[in-house]
């Protein structure tokens, strides 16, 4: 008879734990039921307000898919953006914003929109070594960069008059003289490895794309190197003119003149 007790009390245990896997017994009482969009709202801004962004956005989704309509949940849309974007949540930021804009065009806030996308693109390489490291980041792999450039550009094209266009015009020279800087980096490489016609093309590239930044003049410099190398004195000479009228005072000017070629067998 001692047996029994055990044995009645495991198998009750797995009838009450069989029933609640069916959905027979009550489940924990939502807190949130009953909530009105306003207050969902209201809640979900506390927690953003208060840098719980996890928080924030889980009564946001909640308030999208009960509200789905409504000056709130279109709102809410905008503050999940910004909060995957102080979460280091590129990828669910995107999609924020991509669904955003294809939903609601002609949103009075649109601009906001484009200017997150920036925003998470600029500092999307920005690692946990570069808080702490001077990392130089010229001389990594520029897609985010280049990919943020062409969102504050958008803004500023669409927006000119927008509260964020000051803010982005800053960051897009700032990202113009960091891409110039990497395909300078790049043509470095290739001077150094004899790789003349690949250095060639690199600096054309800063040349043609990046004018006015501080990197032209080594760009020219690499220009006129690399054709005289390949034996194209014209566009040597004419890549050294550009060079002294433009930047008379840079020492790049001498070390091209004095370069001796070795002929190639």
């Amino acid at each position: 008879m001692l047996l029994l007790k055990p044995i009645k009390l495991i198998a009750t245990l797995l009838i009450i734990s069989s029933l609640t896997s069916c959905g027979l017994l009550p489940e924990a009482e939502d807190e949130t039921r009953g909530w009105s969009a306003k207050r969902l709202y209201t809640e979900a801004k506390e927690y953003l307000n208060d840098g719980d962004y996890t928080i924030a956005v889980q009564y946001y989704e909640i308030l999208q898919s009960r509200y789905p309509f409504g000056r709130y949940a279109q709102q809410a849309q905008l503050d999940t953006l910004y909060a995957y974007y102080k979460t280091d949540e590129p990828e669910s930021a995107f999609a924020a914003a991509d669904r955003f804009i294809k939903l609601y065009p002609r949103h009075p806030h649109i601009d906001y929109v484009y200017y997150i996308k920036g925003l998470v693109n600029f500092e999307l390489d920005v690692g946990f070594l570069d808080r702490f490291l001077a990392v130089d980041k010229s001389q990594r792999d520029q897609g985010a960069a280049l990919n943020a450039f062409n969102d504050f550009a958008e803004l500023v094209e669409r927006y000119p008059y927008s509260k964020y266009a000051e803010d982005s015009r800053k960051r897009m020279l700032f990202l113009r003289n960091n891409l110039a800087a990497y395909e300078l980096h790049v043509a470095r490489y290739y001077i150094k490895r004899g790789a003349y016609v690949a250095a060639v093309n690199r600096a054309k590239k800063v040349i043609e794309a990046y004018q006015k930044t501080p990197s032209m003049p080594e760009a020219l410099t690499i220009l006129a190197k690399g054709y005289r190398i390949l034996g194209k004195d014209k566009l040597a000479a004419d890549a050294l003119r550009v060079l002294e009228t433009n930047y008379p005072n840079y020492e790049g000017i001498e070390k091209v003149k004095r370069l001796q070629i070795v002929p190639q067998s």
